[in-house]
């Protein structure tokens, strides 16, 4: 019984790096193509955000990928560049449950960042995050230290995978969704996950990416 459960854990590792390798490769193409393919529209935003409002044209934020281990993640700005500390006054106003902070009509947002979010284009420089390697096509959302520092002990268990662009959540409501069905979507991923998953959720996320009324 000791040499089958050994020949079984073969397998097992087998698969897993089978397809971390596919995933892996999945993401470089995908990435790559969609960098190459989607310049112009990068372009675009790039310029409706430089001369449409001050400050600079992407935003960089430290997030929590695999393993807890710390990464900066690029969006173009959506918002006024003193958005952090406005952020405190609207606290009483957080329409999301948990650490998470989501309004709908969040003043700090501005007129090309309420396009850009409602299309989610303004996601599209984390395409840089996946070729780099910090992120995945799909996989959890990445979240803030300050959010993992207030994670209950079950829901660490969605960073033992890179984080993503599309999970379960970005196809299932979003905002809609409240943090702790949200985290157990997360959970529901990592221990769901393999190619076929990876593919449908990628297809499904196109479909619902752009106008889609959940974004925020």
């Amino acid at each position: 019984m000791e040499g089958i459960r050994v020949e079984f854990d073969k397998i097992d590792e087998n698969k897993k790096r089978i397809y971390e390798i596919s995933k892996r490769a999945i993401d470089i193409i995908g990435a790559g193509s969609g960098l190459l393919l989607l310049s112009p529209v990068i372009a675009i935003v790039a310029c409706a955000v430089k001369f449409t409002s001050k400050g600079p044209i992407f935003f960089s934020q430290k997030r929590v990928g695999k393993n807890g281990k710390l990464f900066d993640m690029y969006k173009f700005r959506s918002m006024v560049v003193n958005a952090e500390e406005l952020k405190e006054k609207l606290a009483n106003q957080n329409e999301m449950s948990g650490p998470m902070f989501k309004m709908k009509d969040d003043p700090r947002v501005t007129k090309v960042g309420k396009f850009i979010r409602r299309t989610s284009l303004d996601e599209l420089p984390q395409l840089w995050n996946v070729l780099k390697g910090d992120m995945s096509l799909v996989g959890p959302r990445p979240s803030l230290p300050k959010e993992v520092k207030q994670f209950e002990k079950w829901m660490f268990k969605r960073l033992t995978v890179k984080p993503g662009l599309t999970c379960y959540w970005q196809v299932s409501g979003r905002n809609n969704i409240d943090f702790e069905d949200w985290m157990k979507l997360d959970i529901s991923y990592v221990e769901d996950r393999n190619l076929w998953i990876d593919i449908k959720l990628i297809f499904k996320t196109i479909f619902v990416l752009f106008g889609d009324k959940n974004a925020r």
